[in-house]
């Protein structure tokens, strides 16, 4: 049986708190369209995972309304023909949503019964491989899910969370252990934090200056689950900001996630790590990518960043991206020394529309990687930009850079600046102390960010529905 993880945007779950609360405290309904990923291996649990994604909130019209109570409600099916007929059109999973005001964060065994009587209304509608997805709304917003793929048994969600700036996890119980290296920390959040993120599935893309830094303070913040992606090897010239590494390594020509994979395992604090020598955008790495909860970007490539700025409001995974830029004279005085952390989601402006991603740059890396001697003959001709200098790097500045995004990782699930505290996109000058929250102009013709056609949208062909 397939692991199941439900994922709903912040404004759907806005949405839908509109349409379920009820002034008479009565049971309320409401339909849900969801995009769907099928991941063939989680790679921290070795099962297949289906991870449903919000993508339409369908309210259930008045007329179809038969009658509601404290303890139960009740409609006429027609509006869910419809919506079924709808589902199967666009390759979407239908869900229904209804409300315990009152009652236990538990399906009752009356919703077993009609939730039975609708998935066979299903499949007899869309054919015998239909799921049908049932969302329950508890007192105090408590979200359980589970998925019908049969009338007989069907498979509760291990979580079921909400992603807007205020990152929430509504998990089945599950007892912990092992956790008392982290007791000064609960001190500081409290005990639920170190829980939260102790069954948290991140990655870490780019496993250099940056990348090395957040990965070692996720597994040291108690992260249960980390993903290392980096083709890279280790060289000499990373020696100076590669946390973990030696020259050994660089000798060895070791590859990057399998030195940050050893310096995570020797701390001995739980953290399950996978690694991935590979590029991104590699079809090798889609699943562990879909997978995850949360990225953190830390790649220098703008074709890797053009790929994780879709997945990102495809999946409903959002991604913290990162960079650091330092400029100084040949004479060696720094003129300006940036650290970038953009959070990525729907709702935020992209990196496309704040100008982070250059699309020529991210099509001549692509087409360097792909057909290397074609790339260097139009490198010659002048048709391609040819690689620039290696960009400075100094290991100060890029771990307060880390930190930083690591800190937002912490805004989005404790709030401990404040509710009104959060930005799409920080950035500090070193060389300045100063900090600021830039805006950003968003194009309103941008597929990725200004519109929600694509914002859960998930599996579609080709993968992100890129062409090019």
């Amino acid at each position: 049986m397939s692991l199941l993880d439900v994922v709903l945007q912040d404004r759907h779950f806005q949405e839908l708190e509109q349409l379920l609360t009820r002034s008479d405290g009565a049971e309320a309904a409401a339909y849900l369209l969801c995009g769907q990923s099928v991941i063939g291996c989680d790679p921290w649990e070795r099962r297949s995972r289906r991870r449903l994604t919000s993508y339409e909130v369908v309210p259930i019209p008045p007329s179809d309304a038969n009658s509601a109570s404290p303890t139960h409600v009740s409609w006429s099916t027609e509006s869910f023909v419809k919506l079924l007929r709808r589902a199967h059109a666009e390759g979407l999973i239908a869900g229904i949503l209804h409300t315990h005001p009152k009652g236990p964060i538990a399906f009752s065994e009356q919703d077993d019964a009609n939730e039975r009587d609708l998935s066979q209304l299903s499949r007899n509608r869309n054919g015998p491989a239909t799921a049908l997805l049932s969302l329950l709304w508890a007192h105090d917003a408590q979200l359980r899910a589970r998925l019908w793929e049969h009338p007989k048994n069907p498979t509760d969600a291990d979580v079921v969370s909400v992603v807007g700036e205020h990152l929430r996890f509504h998990r089945r119980a599950r007892a912990l252990g092992g956790l008392e290296a982290f007791e000064r920390q609960a001190l500081a959040f409290g005990p639920k934090l170190t829980a939260q993120l102790r069954r948290l599935r991140v990655a870490v893309v780019g496993c250099g200056g940056t990348g090395s830094a957040a990965a070692i303070l996720l597994a040291r913040l108690g992260v249960g689950n980390l993903l290392l992606i980096d083709e890279d090897i280790v060289d000499v010239t990373n020696l100076n900001r590669l946390h973990g590494a030696t020259r050994a390594d660089a000798d060895g020509m070791r590859p990057k996630v399998d030195v940050l994979a050893r310096e995570v395992a020797g701390m001995a604090l739980g953290t399950r790590v996978a690694r991935m020598q590979a590029w991104v955008g590699d079809p090798r790495a889609r699943d562990a990518l879909k997978s995850c909860d949360l990225i953190f970007g830390c790649t220098d490539d703008h074709d890797g960043r053009l790929l994780l700025n879709r997945l990102a409001y495809f999946y409903l995974i959002p991604v913290i991206d990162m960079g650091l830029a330092i400029e100084s004279t040949p004479e060696g005085a720094i003129k300006d020394v940036t650290g970038r952390v953009t959070m990525l989601q729907p709702g935020a402006p992209c990196l496309i529309c704040r100008q982070v991603i250059d699309p020529v740059t991210a099509r001549d890396e692509n087409l360097r990687r792909r057909h290397p001697e074609e790339y260097e003959r139009r490198k010659r001709e002048g048709y391609v930009r040819g690689g620039g200098e290696p960009a400075p790097a100094v290991v100060s500045f890029t771990t307060a850079t880390a930190c930083l995004a690591v800190d937002e990782l912490l805004q989005a699930l404790t709030q401990f600046r404040g509710t009104t505290q959060g930005a799409w996109q920080r950035v500090r000058r070193f060389d300045r102390l100063a900090d600021r929250r830039p805006g950003a102009t968003q194009d309103n013709s941008c597929p990725v960010c200004a519109e929600a056609l694509y914002w859960g949208r998930a599996d579609v062909e080709p993968f992100l529905d890129r062409t090019g």
